[in-house]
This record gives structure tokens, sequence and C-alpha cells, in this order.
């Protein structure tokens, strides 16, 4: 029997290719777009999918871009982060892993010398033969050790940093350290700055008036200049031109011409310039090698402080007024201790109602104008994919966490509340099997599921040894009914509040207090004998009490609940292996303390005993 000639060559082919070659070509190209501090009420498709309207609780909110991306992909609804802060939530994405296992449970320098160590999710990539690039902000705060120094590890093959933006002046606004400004040295200080159109800094800083006449008044000017709210409370001390964190402004630079506006041209300066050299500010980089897939990581910096949305965005808000969140004090009489130090520390309600309608306008504000980049970058990926005739994927993460806007009292993150810790995920697919158009997963996903849903789809096999590490699960099988369906989500951060826990079911969310000290290594099961008083608990009823106001862990009528909420918490971050490192100062430590008293007892499994 004769073979066709067509299928002889595919034959050969399949044959004689390396197979690296042949598995690159079956690999999507990767896009991750990952923004800061982002409330999922600033999404319209996600407002609708939650509360059955397109605006938010509080007012008017644009989003066409994610829109589309929601129709075209799979929306994860009910996604939680592992961590209410920048640092370890961004940590727990790049590793897959929760805080309690890579011992990353705040803003702290650590390294990849620990024995508890595990390759990050870039390198991962890499190693099944992707080209890797990070854009904007990472916000890991990653160390490696060579030859007895201590060096920043390089994650990404290429790495835009948005530090080296700053310097360059790219970025609208900045803060960073000075020896010398305009030719006069200085005693070395963080100084704060805009950037005018033209390029011109203008500098911030109390010691740089005192001490040099000709700066004097430069923040009071910027201050009126750019509409200014900074964020002023009995803790941060009155309003001044240098009190520290901007919650509304104006930016100084026009739309497309910021810091993130720069993130989006820079990505396609990356997709144009095919093994050929672009400049980024100041730098050179290498632009896309086409034989190989792509995994892109962008990290947006909107709608964090400072909160500074282009003056085209801001008009069109300003005309919209908005329902702020109210604040009775009377919820600080039962709210936990670490929760009222987090909301003391970003208090907001004694603001006046024009500023707090000027806080929410422009971060929503800032919002729409970063769903515009995010469209813009999504566009640049997909048509360079398309011209290619190569698959892809995108990730859309919605904020690194929540934000407040004076809810609970407060502007500010780091809390077990549902709006500082519920971030909507979605995947966009050309393998719409994968992840079908216009889908909303209901089911519990976490941050820990972003790993390795993408090392999944670039062909990492995840049932082998090697990824055993891996705390979370491949969301498109989450999608499918094929993995283990999560009955809650849980989480730890130290930041702000001190060490504190939470597990959340469809239901009730508990929370509570699991170390006494930041220490590490030190009264690491201090939780199974504290008493529950010490626990300092919190517990809500979100059937009853959506926004989580009325404390119910002392509600007798509760406290079966909230008792089987703390055994399942304190078994799985204390007691199902949980790693503390000792990380020193400087990130260069590899002490490891280990506690697993419960192994197995992350299971998905609970199911409440009323």
């Amino acid at each position: 029997m004769k073979l066709n000639k067509a299928i002889l060559l595919c034959l050969l082919a399949f044959i004689f290719l390396p197979k690296t070659t042949w598995a690159q070509k079956q690999q999507p190209n990767v896009l991750w777009i990952l923004t800061d501090d982002q409330r999922y009420d600033a999404i319209r498709a996600f407002n609708k999918m939650i509360d059955g309207k397109e605006m938010s609780k509080l007012g008017y909110v644009e989003s066409p871009n994610v829109d589309k991306l929601t129709k075209e992909g799979t929306t994860f609804i009910n996604t939680y982060c592992q961590a209410t802060g920048c640092a370890p939530s961004r940590a727990s994405m790049h590793y897959g892993r929760y805080p309690f296992r890579s011992g990353v449970y705040e803003f702290e320098y650590h390294n990849n010398n620990a024995s508890s160590s595990k390759p990050t999710l870039p390198e991962q990539m890499a190693t099944l033969g992707y080209e890797t690039l990070h854009i904007g902000k990472l916000g890991v705060r990653l160390k490696t050790k060579e030859g007895g120094k201590l060096k920043s590890a390089k994650m990404y093959q290429q790495d835009i940093s948005f530090k080296e933006l700053r310097k360059d002046g790219l970025t609208g606004w900045g803060k960073d350290w000075f020896d010398e400004i305009n030719g006069e040295k200085i005693k070395r200080q963080n100084v704060e700055f805009f950037v005018t159109e033209e390029g011109e800094f203008q500098y911030i800083s109390k010691e740089l008036e005192n001490k040099l006449p000709n700066y004097k008044g430069t923040a009071k000017k910027a201050m009126e200049e750019y509409d200014l709210l900074r964020h002023y409370n009995k803790k941060k001390g009155p309003l001044t031109p240098f009190t520290p964190g901007i919650l509304a402004g104006v930016s100084s630079r026009k739309a497309g011409e910021t810091r993130d506006g720069y993130y989006t041209q820079f990505f396609k300066k990356y997709l144009d310039n095919e093994n050929k050299k672009f400049k980024a500010g100041s730098r050179e980089f290498k632009g896309v090698n086409p034989d190989k897939p792509l995994f892109c990581q962008i990290g947006f910096d909107f709608p964090h402080t400072p909160v500074l949305p282009p003056a085209s965005y801001r008009e069109r808000f300003k005309k919209h007024t908005y329902n702020v969140p109210s604040f009775d004090k009377k919820e600080l009489e039962t709210m936990p201790k670490q929760l009222k130090k987090q909301v003391e520390a970003g208090y907001s309600d004694h603001f006046k109602d024009a500023e707090k309608q000027k806080m929410i306008q422009d971060y929503y504000a800032f919002c729409a104008y970063g769903d515009a980049l995010v469209g813009q970058a999504v566009d640049d990926f997909v048509a360079y994919s398309k011209s290619k005739n190569q698959p892809y994927m995108i990730v859309y993460v919605c904020g690194d966490h929540g934000w407040k806007l004076n809810d609970h009292g407060s502007v500010s993150k780091f809390s077990s509340w549902d709006i500082d810790s519920h971030n909507p995920i979605v995947v966009v697919s050309s393998d719409k099997k994968a992840f079908p158009a216009g889908k909303v997963v209901k089911d519990f996903t976490e941050f820990v599921d972003i790993a390795p849903t993408i090392m999944a789809a670039g062909g990492a096999d995840l049932e082998k040894s090697e990824y055993a590490y891996l705390d979370g699960l491949d969301m498109q099988k989450v999608a499918s009914k094929e993995a283990p369906k999560r009955d809650y989500i849980v989480g730890e951060s130290h930041a702000v509040t001190g060490p504190r826990a939470y597990i959340r079911t469809k239901d009730y969310v508990f929370s509570m207090q699991t170390r006494p000290t930041k220490k590490r290594g030190e009264d690491m099961n201090w939780a199974l004998n504290a008493s529950y008083k010490e626990l300092d608990p919190a517990l809500y009823y979100m059937k009853k009490d959506p926004h989580e106001i009325n404390n119910l862990a002392f509600d007798k009528k509760y406290a079966k609940i909230a008792k089987q909420m703390k055994e399942k918490l304190i078994n799985i971050v204390l007691g199902d292996n949980r790693v503390e490192v000792n990380w020193g100062k400087r990130g260069d430590g590899t002490q490891v303390f280990h506690s697993n008293f419960a192994p197995g007892a992350h299971d998905y499994k609970l199911i409440l005993k009323k």
C-alpha cells in the first residue's frame, strides 16, 4: 500500500524534528496581567455576576475592556487572595504556595537558598522552553546568594522594571533615594517627586525646603497644582503638603504617558522588534523571539496610591456623585483588636464629604484609565499571536488584593474582609474547550492556582513529584469540575495587623491571631494553647451581614460554627506543614522552622454543623 506523499512528509517531520521545536509549537503564548489594590467592583461585568447590577454599589464605573475579556473567556468570580498586602500576595502567585508554606508573610526580603525554597513560576516556564519577560511592578522581594554575596534574584529573563522607569522620569510621580539633586549634595533621603510633561522634576521634601531656599514652597505648589488629597488622620498627623499617601489628585502627565502607559508602550515595542534591540527609557532590551513561546507578566500600578488619573479621565468622573460607604463607630466595639489597629491606621471617616467624593471619583477614574491600557496590551498580544499562528492564553487578575473606600471607616487593605480579599480572575484562551467563552465559575479559586494553571497550559505534568510543592489547583480543571471542589479558602497575612489568618466558606468568614509576635520560629503553636479571647477572633455571617460589620465570634448562637472554623484554620495554617524562615533584615537568612502536627488537614472539606 502506497503512502500519500503529504502524509509521508508529516511522518518524517514528526520523527526527525527536534522534540523541543515540536512541543513549542503547541505551547500557548501567555500574557499575565495583574493590577494593584483594585477592588472587584471597579469592573462592571463582575458587579453583574456578583450583585446583578453593572454599576458598583458606590456608583458609576466603566471597564469595557475587561468586560470584553469576560465574554471571550472564563471568569472565576469567587477567587480570593492569600494575603491582603502587595508583597506576600504577589509571592503566593509567583510561587503557587500559601504564605504558611513559603514562609513569606509580609514585605520581608527573602532568598532562594533556604531549604524550603522552590522555583518561581517564571523560572518553571523558562524550564518548559518559554521566553520570559516582566514589565512594571513585581513586588516579590527575592534575593539569592552567589559567591558569598547577596543580590536580587533574576526570576524573569528580561525585566523592564518600574524602578528604572522612575529614575528615567517616565512616571508622572515617583519616590526615590537621592544624595544629590540638581547638582546640590544633600543628606541621603527618600524624596517624592512629580515629573511634568516637559520632563521637569518637581521635588517634594521637607528637609530640602528647610535647607535649600530655592525649594521653599515647592510642596505647597504641587498640592495646589495637582489638587492633592493626602491621607491625614490622628496617626499620620494633620493634613500638610508633606503628609504621606496621595488618595486623590490629577496626574502631571497626559493619558498614555504615565508609568502604566509606558508599560503598554514598551510591551508593544517588545512585540514589534523581533530579535532586535529596542530602548525602554535609558536601557536597551531585546525584542521577542518568535521561535519560542512567550510568557509575559505586566504588573500595572493602578489604582495603587498615589491615585492620580490623567486629567481627561478625571474630568469625566467628577460629574458623578458616589454613595460613600457609611461607618458606625459602634462597629469598633466588637471589632477584633488586630482589625481595629488596621482601621485606625487607614482611618478616613473624619474626611469632609467633598474629600470622600474626590477620593472615590479619582479611584474609579484611575481604574477606567487602567482598563484602557489593559485593553491595549491584550490587543497587541492577541494580534502578535495570531500573526504567528500561535495559540495564546491571557490571565487577568483584578488586583493583588482589594481596597477600602471608607468601608469600615478606612482607606486601606490588610484585612480579611471581603472588600480586601475578593479578587476575580478571567482566563481567555484560544482553546475554547479549555476555557469556554462567557463561562462563569462560581466555585472557590485562590491566587495559589495561578502558577499551576499557567504551568499546566505550558506543558507541565502537574502529577510529577517535581511539582508536588504547589498548593494550588489547575483552574482549567476547576472549570471542568475535574478538580476537588473547595468548601473554603484560606490565607494569612502579618503586615500592619500582625499575624492573622482567615478561613472563608460560602456563608461565613472566621479570622484570628496566629502568633503573639512576628519572630520566626518562636511560639509557632501558640494558638493551640491560647484562650479563645487571646486569639482575637472574628466571625461574620454573610447572608445576614454581607458587609461583615457584626462580629459574632462571642455570640453563643454561633459558638459551634466558630469552634469548627477555628479548629480547621489552626490545623491548616499552623499544623499542616507550616514553614517559618528567619530571613534576616537583608533577606540573607536560611534558618527554617517547621510545624506539622496535623498533616493533611488542608483537604478542601468543611461541612459546618450548627
